[in-house]
């Protein structure tokens, strides 16, 4: 059974990712990005939970991730949201960059993208992020 937090956390999650999009479709809009910023980071927190965001977001070992994630956020808060968004991703690659090889094997099941992701060249491709093979997810 999924909790009402988790539920919530979703909905905000994805009200997040449509305000960065809409953002970056009205040619980087700072209070569209700053809005989305602000939604992905109230509904990571409500999904995965506060202590586990906490413990994700001060791991050594993705250091680098993470001061360019929050980094790229101050930059759009500061109104220089194209400067800010490039940190942004580098940031979410870094951080989020092991989730992509389980999310392209979950979606190799799809109708139409499924065929793409088989093709062994994006295969490849996404085996190269997450530094490698055998880890555990970031979260």
């Amino acid at each position: 059974m999924v909790s009402d937090n988790t539920k919530i956390g979703s909905g905000l999650l994805f009200l997040g990712c449509i305000f960065l999009g809409l953002g970056v479709l009205f040619f980087f809009d700072p209070a569209l990005l700053a809005l989305g910023d602000l939604l992905f980071l109230t509904g990571l927190t409500m999904t995965i939970g506060f202590s586990r965001t906490v413990r994700f977001f001060s791991r050594r070992d993705r250091m680098r991730g993470i001061i360019s994630f929050f980094g790229g956020i101050v930059l759009v808060m500061m109104r220089w949201p194209v400067f800010g968004m490039i940190l942004q991703l580098y940031g979410l690659i870094y951080l989020f960059g092991q989730f992509f090889p389980i999310l392209s094997q979950a979606m190799q099941n799809t109708p139409v993208i499924g065929s793409i992701l088989s093709m062994p060249a994006v295969q490849q491709f996404f085996a190269g992020f997450g530094g490698g093979g055998g880890g555990r997810p970031p979260v």
